[in-house]
């Protein structure tokens, strides 16, 4: 009895010890910053039409399970351009770093809401959900600077329950594949339908070869239902897996132009986001451009023309 209660121990702190593996605050402030300006980039390019659902009668909104669970209120084009604005302010205020629990929890709740109204009306995707856990981890963390190379244990959860929620897409999504096509899918026409609708000159091209797309619908189950073990790897060959993960979502763009934006912002929680220093690198900038300034030296005044008698 005392083996297996010690065997559990050191399972429980195995498993705490790699869900806490401490990482530069550095690369959490750099994340956090990334999540919040794709925030204000996601309401105003990427997904604008969510603020047509102003004008749509309240008859149409079916609430998805936890909008009724809740329950959230059935949108109007108060609420709409009420959660719009105060959700684009709030990210870019966000983003600073500043006040980051307080600033952070409400960025989640108000996008949280934004996502229930674009999602009700009969379309639900996917490729927000890491994305979502993103933004409800990162208040946790408190402060944390671009230049702090202080390791912490708290930054280094809320990433990595981004990675694994960023796995779980790609596992869940060939799951439910599987569930609801059966090994058909794989047989099927899918992609062939999608080329269809959406498809590029380069999917047409693609599509003129035989059997490609059905060899591509095979190689797709295999990617997400091998997906987690981008966590047993190598840290080396880890980025390659992180690396193929984003030349899939490449191709993907390229040939039917379904973008996984959100899904891509929130995979960069694998990367050393500390090493970009895109703050120190600006305020390098800007001090060089002020000694550049400083070093020109003024003009002469301009010489006085003779007197005329």
């Amino acid at each position: 009895m005392a083996g297996v209660v010690n065997t559990s121990r050191r399972i429980g702190a195995a498993v705490s010890g790699w869900l806490t593996e401490p990482v530069p605050r550095a690369r959490v402030a750099a994340f956090r910053t990334l999540v919040y300006l794709f925030v204000a980039a996601d309401l105003l390019v990427f997904t604008p039409w969510i603020r047509d659902k102003a004008s749509i009668p309240g008859e149409l909104y079916q609430p998805l399970f936890v909008g009724r669970l809740l329950p959230l209120p059935t949108p109007t084009p108060l609420l709409v351009n009420l959660v719009f604005w105060a959700l684009l302010l709030l990210a870019l205020a966000a983003a600073t770093g500043r006040a980051p629990r307080a600033l952070g929890w409400a960025v989640f709740v108000l996008y949280f809401e934004w996502m229930v109204i674009a999602m009700s009306y009969g379309k639900v995707d996917h490729d927000r959900f890491a994305f979502l856990v993103a933004l409800a981890v990162l208040p946790t963390v408190g402060r944390a600077r671009h230049a702090d190379r202080t390791m912490s244990e708290a930054a280094g959860w809320a990433l990595r329950v981004t990675q694994i929620a960023v796995v779980c897409t790609y596992f869940l999504a060939a799951w439910a594949k599987l569930r609801f096509g059966g090994l058909e899918w794989m047989t099927g026409s899918v992609l062939a339908r999608a080329i269809i609708r959406r498809g590029t000159e380069l999917a047409d091209l693609i599509a003129q070869v035989p059997y490609l797309l059905i060899a591509a619908q095979f190689g797709i189950i295999a990617f997400e239902l091998l997906s987690p073990l981008v966590f047993v790897v190598s840290p080396r060959w880890r980025q390659a897996v992180v690396a193929f993960f984003y030349s899939f979502h490449l191709v993907t763009i390229a040939t039917i132009t379904i973008s996984f934006a959100p899904h891509l912002v929130a995979m960069t929680s694998f990367l050393a986001l500390e090493r970009l220093r895109p703050v120190e690198r600006l305020r390098q900038l800007a001090r060089r451009g002020g000694q550049d300034a400083e070093a020109v030296p003024a003009e002469p005044p301009a010489a006085r023309s003779p007197a005329v008698p």
